[in-house]
């Protein structure tokens, strides 16, 4: 019975590491360090730089995410822009032909059939002449000082990576808008921590983030999470990875459940692929800050729909033995599940209720990685995939 019940307090622990532990850790740790800190002067020099991006039926976006690149307070002259269509069968490839006519720095690229991002982002990599590459989606929109502050932030020596950090507008009630957001709010102020006190923020938001092209390696093309995959190699070749707060996207935030459970387990299949083909730096760097940050921050919850049923088989057991404390927790586990059954039903009648809708996101994300992980183990072929719906709302 012991045994039993060292096996579930750990599996507790573990997921409050993860969630709690780990990010109240690092504010307390980041608030240490900055007391008193010095903040580098903003450097001014200017360099070329290469927007790659690719677009599937962004008919919607395409246009208005060109216009906020050219918008841009950096010397238009230093931008060059590649859109590499993957087979658009809307009015994609017409608009990008148009603006080119506006922007003879918009270099589109018209594919005959579907290769998807990664395989896309790989070859447009070979084509472009900048030493920095600014990787992003057609539907995230930028600031007009978003490229000014990513060449900022890369043009310091060891720094390899940098993320942006991305704005959501459509925020709605009747879907979980709010409860993405949320939880994207949340990871943004770890990922700042990890980056602002090792250098090694874990992966950057894939929608918009730079990266020098010394340090790019091409993307295996049966991966589904391509972002992770280069800050990985970033940090493995001994430079930082770091999010810059100032450089700031504009994205509609997903509001439909099914849209964006689907997104979560291609997500979360991408994840295992990159933890199985980083297993042997991992293991190597297990007690350095990247060890830390990787274990604590992603391994842990990407396992956490896994250590919650070991937890919970635990609990039954010790519950099953009339050990008072465990049978209240387990009538309490089996609350929380009726509790998201119950909100999926008032939802239908249009009852909306904020604190049982992020009990429901909860539940989806980890029931969605627990299906990305045995997705993984039944292997992946093709990283051909559609883009997740969005309210595509006029920034």
């Amino acid at each position: 019975m012991i045994v039993v019940s060292i096996i579930f307090w750990i599996c507790v622990f573990a997921v409050l590491q993860t969630y709690l532990l780990f990010p109240l850790s690092l504010r307390i740790l980041y608030r240490i360090k900055s007391k008193n800190k010095e903040q580098p002067a903003p450097s001014n020099t200017e360099q070329p730089v290469s927007i790659l991006m690719a677009a599937y039926n962004e008919e919607k976006v395409i246009e208005d995410k060109i216009e906020s690149i050219f918008k841009s307070n950096y010397p238009i002259n230093l931008i060059e822009v590649w859109v590499g269509s993957d087979n658009s069968t809307d009015k994609t490839n017409e608009l990008l032909q148009q603006l080119q006519q506006k922007y003879p720095q918009l270099h589109p690229v018209f594919f005959n059939e579907r290769n998807g991002k990664i395989k896309i982002i790989n070859q447009l990599v070979q084509k472009a002449n900048a030493d920095i590459l600014i990787i992003t989606d057609a539907n995230v929109l930028f600031d007009p000082n978003t490229i000014v502050e990513l060449c900022s932030s890369i043009k310091e020596e060891k720094v390899g990576l940098v993320d942006t950090r991305m704005m959501h507008s459509g925020l709605q009630s009747d879907g979980i808008s709010k409860q993405e957001n949320m939880y994207i709010s949340n990871e943004v102020k770890t990922k700042y921590y990890e980056g602002q006190l090792w250098g090694c923020m874990m992966g950057p938001f894939g929608g918009c983030y730079a990266v020098k092209k010394s340090l790019f390696v091409p993307v295996p093309e049966n991966f589904l999470v391509d972002d992770f995959f280069i800050n990985m190699q970033v940090l493995s070749k001994g430079y930082k990875a770091v999010n810059n707060p100032k450089a700031i996207v504009f994205e509609d935030v997903s509001n439909n459940l099914k849209h964006e459970f689907n997104r979560k387990i291609r997500i979360a299949t991408g994840d295992f692929q990159n933890l199985h083909y980083f297993k042997i730096f991992t293991i190597k760097n297990l007690f350095t800050p990247i060890g830390f940050c990787f274990t604590s921050h992603k391994i842990l919850r990407w396992f956490t729909p896994l250590i919650m049923i070991t937890a919970f088989i635990a609990l039954t057991f010790l519950a099953i033995n009339n050990i008072l404390l465990y049978y209240y927790l387990w009538l309490a586990g089996i609350a929380l599940l009726f509790l998201v059954l119950l909100e999926r039903i008032v939802s239908q009648m249009n009852i909306h209720i904020g604190a049982l809708r992020l009990l429901t996101h909860f539940f989806y994300m980890n029931l969605a990685l627990l299906i990305g992980f045995f997705r993984f183990l039944k292997g992946v072929k093709s990283s051909v995939w559609n883009p997740t719906p969005r309210l595509q709302a006029k920034k």
